[in-house]
């Protein structure tokens, strides 16, 4: 089949794995939310040859994702997993990070409060959860367009929109993550970082 291509993947891809490379040097296992196409996937796995990046999205994604791995030839990315995060459950493996990117503002917000629940769930201590995407931070937008952006979203779909960096904060807390970085990426979006550390490493 022709593989599936996001213009915006291309675009923000060496940036993406600028950030990846540094935060995910000490890391083996990654799984994915939302692999969409697929090319973060390859992309970063590609130049990342020791992780193992495991792909996960809704079935009808499937296709098109195993398309990009089959295409890359790459040993260290496996196909994708079945996952819609307002009914998996668990499975109980850990892994060393988890990665999502463009999905936080096209979920609803109680299916964004799923997803941290599963990251905290899925996350070995140490481990960390790299989020790209637009978002918000102290209640107010980084540019106009990203207000636009915001707006658009919601009048397409109430329960969409860009997500404030404070409210995700709070929801990582819940779930034994604290805030470590937070990149400026082009186009007006972030890469924010959250770490799951031992008891006896937080302050």
């Amino acid at each position: 089949m022709d593989k599936p291509c996001a213009a915006a993947a291309a675009r923000n891809a060496a940036p993406i794995l600028g950030v990846l490379r540094h935060e995910l040097r000490e890391c083996s296992t990654l799984f994915e939310i939302g692999s969409g196409t697929g090319q973060h996937a390859v992309t970063v796995a590609a130049a990342l040859p020791d992780l193992e990046w495991q792909t996960s999205d809704l079935e009808q994604s499937h296709a098109g994702i195993r398309a990009w791995i089959e295409d890359a030839g790459l040993e260290n990315v496996l196909a994708p997993m079945d996952f819609d995060v307002l009914t998996v459950e668990p499975s109980g493996k850990k892994y060393d990070a988890v990665f999502s990117a463009n999905t936080a503002h096209i979920m609803s917000y109680v299916a964004v409060c799923r997803m941290f629940a599963l990251v905290g769930a899925m996350l070995r201590e140490p481990g960390v959860f790299c989020l790209y995407g637009p978002f918000s931070r102290g209640g107010a937008f980084s540019s106009p367009s990203n207000e636009a952006f915001d707006a658009s979203l919601r009048a397409r779909n109430e329960a969409m929109g860009i997500r404030d960096l404070d409210d995700l904060g709070v929801l990582a807390g819940e779930n034994g993550m604290q805030i470590a970085r937070v990149y400026s990426m082009p186009a007006n979006n972030l890469l924010a970082v959250w770490t799951r550390t031992p008891p006896n490493c937080r302050r």
